[in-house]
Protein backbone atom coordinates (compact mmCIF):
# COMPACT_ATOMS: atom_id res chain seq x y z
CA UNK A 1 0.00 0.00 0.00
CA UNK A 2 1.43 3.40 -1.11
CA UNK A 3 0.35 6.30 0.69
CA UNK A 4 1.55 10.10 -0.39
CA UNK A 5 0.77 12.88 1.45
CA UNK A 6 1.47 16.37 -0.05
CA UNK A 7 0.65 20.62 1.05
CA UNK A 8 0.04 21.41 -2.58
CA UNK A 9 -0.21 24.89 -1.13
CA UNK A 10 -2.58 25.56 -4.05
CA UNK A 11 -3.32 22.61 -6.45
CA UNK A 12 -3.92 24.50 -9.16
CA UNK A 13 -0.55 25.83 -8.94
CA UNK A 14 1.08 22.77 -8.14
CA UNK A 15 -0.82 21.32 -11.48
CA UNK A 16 0.81 24.06 -13.71
CA UNK A 17 4.04 22.77 -12.20
CA UNK A 18 4.11 19.27 -13.24
CA UNK A 19 2.47 17.66 -9.99
CA UNK A 20 -0.16 15.38 -11.98
CA UNK A 21 2.40 14.16 -14.58
CA UNK A 22 4.64 13.20 -11.44
CA UNK A 23 1.49 12.13 -9.58
CA UNK A 24 0.91 9.32 -12.49
CA UNK A 25 3.98 7.99 -12.11
CA UNK A 26 3.96 7.40 -8.81
CA UNK A 27 1.57 4.46 -8.91
CA UNK A 28 -0.12 5.72 -5.06
CA UNK A 29 -3.12 3.79 -3.84
CA UNK A 30 -4.29 6.99 -1.57
CA UNK A 31 -3.20 10.83 -2.25
CA UNK A 32 -3.76 13.23 0.30
CA UNK A 33 -3.91 16.72 -0.47
CA UNK A 34 -3.80 19.51 2.23
CA UNK A 35 -4.17 23.45 1.29
CA UNK A 36 -5.84 22.96 -2.05
CA UNK A 37 -6.73 26.63 -1.99
CA UNK A 38 -9.78 25.64 -4.14
CA UNK A 39 -13.12 25.57 -4.22
CA UNK A 40 -14.39 22.03 -6.03
CA UNK A 41 -16.03 24.28 -8.69
CA UNK A 42 -12.96 25.66 -9.73
CA UNK A 43 -11.27 22.26 -10.48
CA UNK A 44 -13.80 20.81 -13.13
CA UNK A 45 -10.50 20.52 -15.59
CA UNK A 46 -9.83 16.40 -16.16
CA UNK A 47 -6.33 16.99 -14.72
CA UNK A 48 -8.23 17.60 -10.82
CA UNK A 49 -9.25 13.56 -10.96
CA UNK A 50 -6.73 11.50 -12.28
CA UNK A 51 -7.01 8.26 -14.35
CA UNK A 52 -8.24 5.37 -11.70
CA UNK A 53 -8.95 7.59 -9.20
CA UNK A 54 -11.82 8.13 -6.88
CA UNK A 55 -11.60 11.81 -5.73
CA UNK A 56 -13.00 13.36 -2.95
CA UNK A 57 -12.29 16.99 -1.65
CA UNK A 58 -13.65 19.07 1.55
CA UNK A 59 -13.73 22.92 0.83
CA UNK A 60 -13.39 25.66 3.11
CA UNK A 61 -16.37 27.13 3.63
CA UNK A 62 -15.00 30.00 5.84
CA UNK A 63 -13.06 32.25 3.08
CA UNK A 64 -13.23 31.20 -0.70
CA UNK A 65 -9.55 30.23 -1.65
CA UNK A 66 -8.30 29.11 1.80
CA UNK A 67 -7.13 25.64 3.15
CA UNK A 68 -8.94 22.84 2.05
CA UNK A 69 -7.81 19.05 1.79
CA UNK A 70 -8.54 16.00 -0.61
CA UNK A 71 -8.27 12.12 -0.66
CA UNK A 72 -7.57 10.54 -4.28
CA UNK A 73 -8.07 6.39 -3.97
CA UNK A 74 -7.70 4.08 -6.63
CA UNK A 75 -10.02 2.42 -4.69
CA UNK A 76 -13.01 3.23 -3.83
CA UNK A 77 -13.73 3.61 -0.27
CA UNK A 78 -16.67 2.50 1.46
CA UNK A 79 -17.31 5.88 3.45
CA UNK A 80 -15.82 9.43 3.21
CA UNK A 81 -15.76 11.65 6.00
CA UNK A 82 -15.44 15.43 6.20
CA UNK A 83 -16.42 16.63 9.48
CA UNK A 84 -14.92 15.97 12.98
CA UNK A 85 -18.17 17.82 14.60
CA UNK A 86 -16.33 21.24 15.42
CA UNK A 87 -17.32 23.83 13.39
CA UNK A 88 -14.77 26.28 13.40
CA UNK A 89 -12.11 23.45 12.57
CA UNK A 90 -14.72 21.58 10.04
CA UNK A 91 -15.56 24.83 8.40
CA UNK A 92 -11.86 25.69 7.46
CA UNK A 93 -11.50 22.40 5.00
CA UNK A 94 -8.75 20.56 7.21
CA UNK A 95 -10.32 17.22 7.72
CA UNK A 96 -10.84 14.60 5.37
CA UNK A 97 -11.39 10.80 6.05
CA UNK A 98 -11.66 7.90 3.83
CA UNK A 99 -12.72 4.14 5.27
CA UNK A 100 -11.93 1.23 3.78
CA UNK A 101 -12.67 -2.28 5.68
CA UNK A 102 -11.26 -1.66 8.96
CA UNK A 103 -8.66 0.67 7.87
CA UNK A 104 -9.15 4.66 7.53
CA UNK A 105 -6.45 7.37 5.81
CA UNK A 106 -7.13 11.15 7.04
CA UNK A 107 -5.40 14.04 5.23
CA UNK A 108 -5.15 16.60 7.81
CA UNK A 109 -4.33 20.25 7.81
CA UNK A 110 -3.58 21.30 11.63
CA UNK A 111 -3.10 25.33 11.55
CA UNK A 112 -0.48 27.71 11.63
CA UNK A 113 0.36 30.22 14.24
CA UNK A 114 2.65 32.15 12.31
CA UNK A 115 0.42 34.74 11.26
CA UNK A 116 0.12 36.59 14.72
CA UNK A 117 -1.77 35.72 18.43
CA UNK A 118 -4.99 35.56 17.29
CA UNK A 119 -4.13 31.98 15.28
CA UNK A 120 -1.83 30.94 17.22
CA UNK A 121 -4.80 30.78 19.75
CA UNK A 122 -6.92 28.77 17.41
CA UNK A 123 -4.04 26.25 17.11
CA UNK A 124 -3.98 25.61 20.68
CA UNK A 125 -7.18 25.48 21.18
CA UNK A 126 -7.41 23.13 17.99
CA UNK A 127 -4.29 20.77 19.70
CA UNK A 128 -6.19 21.04 22.89
CA UNK A 129 -9.67 19.71 20.82
CA UNK A 130 -8.08 17.15 18.65
CA UNK A 131 -5.91 15.28 21.35
CA UNK A 132 -8.78 13.40 22.57
CA UNK A 133 -10.10 12.49 18.74
CA UNK A 134 -6.71 10.90 18.16
CA UNK A 135 -6.70 9.04 21.49
CA UNK A 136 -10.18 7.38 20.72
CA UNK A 137 -8.98 6.37 17.30
CA UNK A 138 -5.89 5.02 18.88
CA UNK A 139 -7.77 2.80 21.40
CA UNK A 140 -10.56 1.95 18.81
CA UNK A 141 -10.63 -1.88 16.20
CA UNK A 142 -9.06 0.22 12.96
CA UNK A 143 -6.26 0.86 11.84
CA UNK A 144 -5.28 4.60 10.95
CA UNK A 145 -2.70 6.33 8.75
CA UNK A 146 -2.88 9.74 9.61
CA UNK A 147 -1.32 12.26 6.50
CA UNK A 148 -0.87 15.36 6.88
CA UNK A 149 0.91 19.03 7.32
CA UNK A 150 0.89 19.46 11.14
CA UNK A 151 2.42 22.99 11.32
CA UNK A 152 5.06 21.56 14.29
CA UNK A 153 8.26 19.36 14.67
CA UNK A 154 9.46 17.47 16.66
CA UNK A 155 12.88 17.95 17.75
CA UNK A 156 16.52 19.61 16.56
CA UNK A 157 16.85 17.01 13.97
CA UNK A 158 13.78 17.91 12.38
CA UNK A 159 14.37 21.61 11.58
CA UNK A 160 17.74 23.21 10.72
CA UNK A 161 18.28 26.80 12.42
CA UNK A 162 16.70 24.75 16.60
CA UNK A 163 18.13 27.35 18.56
CA UNK A 164 16.44 30.03 16.39
CA UNK A 165 13.18 29.20 16.20
CA UNK A 166 12.40 28.72 19.80
CA UNK A 167 9.98 31.29 19.95
CA UNK A 168 8.61 30.79 16.80
CA UNK A 169 4.62 29.17 15.58
CA UNK A 170 5.69 25.18 15.05
CA UNK A 171 8.72 25.05 16.91
CA UNK A 172 7.18 26.35 20.22
CA UNK A 173 8.31 24.27 23.14
CA UNK A 174 4.15 23.96 23.81
CA UNK A 175 3.59 22.29 20.27
CA UNK A 176 6.41 19.82 20.87
CA UNK A 177 5.56 18.56 24.04
CA UNK A 178 1.66 18.21 22.65
CA UNK A 179 3.05 16.21 19.64
CA UNK A 180 5.67 14.26 20.88
CA UNK A 181 3.11 12.99 23.76
CA UNK A 182 1.04 10.92 21.02
CA UNK A 183 4.07 9.46 19.66
CA UNK A 184 5.38 5.66 20.91
CA UNK A 185 9.39 7.00 19.88
CA UNK A 186 11.70 9.32 21.66
CA UNK A 187 12.39 11.23 19.03
CA UNK A 188 11.36 14.02 20.73
CA UNK A 189 13.39 16.78 22.48
CA UNK A 190 12.27 18.22 24.86
CA UNK A 191 12.19 15.55 28.17
CA UNK A 192 8.38 14.28 26.84
CA UNK A 193 8.12 10.51 27.33
CA UNK A 194 6.89 8.49 24.36
CA UNK A 195 3.67 7.62 24.80
CA UNK A 196 3.39 3.53 25.93
CA UNK A 197 1.07 3.00 23.18
CA UNK A 198 1.33 5.52 20.64
CA UNK A 199 0.96 6.65 17.43
CA UNK A 200 3.77 5.49 14.69
CA UNK A 201 6.21 8.34 12.91
CA UNK A 202 6.89 6.42 9.73
CA UNK A 203 9.63 8.59 8.53
CA UNK A 204 11.61 8.58 12.37
CA UNK A 205 10.87 4.85 12.49
CA UNK A 206 12.53 3.98 9.15
CA UNK A 207 15.60 6.50 9.68
CA UNK A 208 15.85 7.03 13.72
CA UNK A 209 18.43 9.78 13.03
CA UNK A 210 17.29 11.37 9.72
CA UNK A 211 17.33 14.81 9.02
CA UNK A 212 15.37 15.52 6.10
CA UNK A 213 12.68 18.25 5.53
CA UNK A 214 9.73 18.53 4.00
CA UNK A 215 9.20 22.85 4.43
CA UNK A 216 11.56 25.30 3.43
CA UNK A 217 10.45 29.22 3.46
CA UNK A 218 10.40 30.87 0.22
CA UNK A 219 11.93 34.06 1.66
CA UNK A 220 15.54 33.98 0.97
CA UNK A 221 17.40 30.47 -0.57
CA UNK A 222 15.73 28.33 1.90
CA UNK A 223 15.30 25.54 -0.17
CA UNK A 224 18.81 26.10 -2.12
CA UNK A 225 20.89 26.15 1.12
CA UNK A 226 18.15 23.38 2.46
CA UNK A 227 17.43 25.75 5.75
CA UNK A 228 13.91 23.40 6.29
CA UNK A 229 11.28 21.93 8.27
CA UNK A 230 9.80 18.70 9.02
CA UNK A 231 5.99 19.33 8.98
CA UNK A 232 4.45 16.81 7.44
CA UNK A 233 4.02 13.42 8.85
CA UNK A 234 1.80 10.04 8.26
CA UNK A 235 1.62 9.27 11.67
CA UNK A 236 -0.08 5.02 11.80
CA UNK A 237 -1.74 2.99 14.21
CA UNK A 238 0.93 0.14 15.87
CA UNK A 239 -0.68 -2.64 13.52
CA UNK A 240 0.66 -0.65 10.01
CA UNK A 241 4.33 -1.52 9.14
CA UNK A 242 6.06 0.55 7.43
CA UNK A 243 8.82 -0.40 4.55
CA UNK A 244 9.93 2.36 2.65
CA UNK A 245 9.76 6.14 2.57
CA UNK A 246 10.56 9.22 0.46
CA UNK A 247 10.73 12.79 1.17
CA UNK A 248 10.68 13.97 -2.78
CA UNK A 249 12.03 18.20 -2.65
CA UNK A 250 12.43 18.04 -6.52
CA UNK A 251 10.83 18.71 -9.13
CA UNK A 252 9.19 21.34 -6.63
CA UNK A 253 5.54 21.85 -6.91
CA UNK A 254 5.31 23.61 -3.86
CA UNK A 255 7.11 24.97 -0.47
CA UNK A 256 6.90 21.55 0.75
CA UNK A 257 8.44 17.87 -0.53
CA UNK A 258 5.21 15.31 -1.20
CA UNK A 259 6.02 12.48 1.39
CA UNK A 260 5.42 8.56 0.22
CA UNK A 261 5.15 5.77 2.75
CA UNK A 262 5.02 2.34 1.56
CA UNK A 263 3.62 -0.08 3.78
CA UNK A 264 3.77 -3.58 4.38
CA UNK A 265 -0.03 -5.48 3.64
Amino acid sequence: MRIISFNANGVRSAANKGFFDWLREQKADVVCLQETKSQEDQLTDPMFRPDGHHCFYRDATTKKGYSGVAIYSRREPDEVRTGLGWAPFDDEGRYIEARYGKLSVVSFYIPSGSSGEERQGFKFKVMEWLKPVLDEWLASDREYVLCGDWNIVRSRLDIKNWSSNQKNSGCLPPERAWLNAQLADDGGSDGTPPAARGWIDTYRALHPQGQDYTWWSNRGAARANNVGWRIDYQFATPGLRPRKCAITPAPRFSDHAPYLVEYAT
